[in-house]
């Protein structure tokens, strides 16, 4: 039987950022270093395939600290690449626990630039989405208070500062870079003080991602992004699918979630991955393609990212190799 052909759109840069990329990597050289088990606080990185295939090396996943028994408190714990608020960190302190903070750099970044605006006098808004981990880590950096969430134009429309002279924003790195204008344009034009912070606080992978979706969009008839339903970079991608003019766009964490009967005829196709999801997977969706389509790859390259974020000193001694990282590379 003669199969339809098919073009598939391939973004680059998609998948793992240098901030994933080394979460997962101080996870796996832990396991190295100290053996079974390396607890982990909260999702590693917002993708199930990531957590379970740590779990099955010997990571435990936990939520809060006090989930570590007495036998294993000599084992160190990882905190996600999301951040953490300050509390955490004294609290394993206080614990006498070993940790290992894998917290995305740019994410520290953003954290340095909220303590800045705080030690400048000027009162902190922080665009995100509430309950998101990396905004709670975010908050959790200045006292209760301190810290102001804007979400929506909507909610900056209705923010009422206590002294609208004295502000600054920081935001979180995975927003919608569009979006994310629409608010800091209406916080600006309500209050022309606010200062910004010393750099974008949206990382160059999430904004790289979203200008390699906005290129291959258009007259896709399907556009699928590689991701995991709470990350929310990957939800963001999706969205710029549909606003960039892909007729649908789907959010699939395997191949297994792909409906193949639910979009109609099929000519072209997007495909992209979200900074949390593995080139595995990526590759996995190609192959399903190809068994049913006459599938061509075509690479819509929007940039080259090169940054590499050095794991933390205290396993940067144990060797990593590609088999160590070939379950989600390939």
């Amino acid at each position: 039987m003669t199969k339809t052909p098919l073009t598939i759109r391939l973004c680059a840069p998609r998948g793992f950022c240098a901030g994933v990329d080394r979460a997962i990597q101080i996870v796996v050289l832990a396991l190295k270093a100290y053996g079974k088990p390396v607890y982990v606080r909260h999702e590693i990185v917002h993708n199930r395939y990531v957590v379970e295939g740590l779990e099955a090396k010997g990571a435990i996943f936990v939520e809060e600290l006090d989930e570590i028994p007495e036998e294993h408190r000599a084992q160190p714990v990882v905190f996600s690449a999301h951040g953490v608020p300050k509390s955490v960190p004294a609290d394993a302190r206080a614990r006498n626990l070993f940790y290992l903070d894998a917290t995305c750099p740019l994410v520290s970044k953003v954290h340095k630039q909220a303590l800045r605006h705080r030690r400048l006098g000027r009162h902190v808004i922080l665009i995100g989405h509430e309950g998101h981990p990396e905004v709670i880590g975010t908050m959790g950096q200045l006292p209760e208070g301190a810290v102001s969430l804007v979400d929506t134009v909507e909610d900056a429309e209705k923010y009422q500062p206590a002294d609208p002279d004295n502000l600054g924003y920081v935001t979180q790195t995975t927003l919608s870079v569009d979006d994310t204008e629409g608010v800091i344009a209406k916080l600006k034009e309500r209050f022309p003080n606010l200062q910004d912070p010393a750099a974008d606080s949206i990382c160059y992978a999430t904004t790289n991602r979203q200008d390699a979706v906005k290129m291959a969009a258009p007259d896709c008839d399907l556009f699928l992004i590689v991701g995991a339903p709470n990350s929310s970079n990957s939800k963001r991608l999706v969205e710029v699918a549909l606003k960039s003019g892909a007729r649908h766009a789907a959010l699939v964490q395997r191949a297994s979630e792909i409906d193949w009967a639910a979009y109609g005829p099929l000519t072209t196709v997007g495909l992209s991955a979200g900074a949390s999801a593995p080139e595995v997977i990526v590759n996995e969706i190609i192959e399903a393609f190809r068994e049913r389509y006459d599938a061509t790859v075509e690479l819509a390259e929007m940039a080259e990212e090169n940054e590499h974020f050095p794991v933390n000193r205290e396993i940067r001694h144990i060797e990593l190799t590609h088999e160590d990282m070939a379950w989600v590379n390939g």
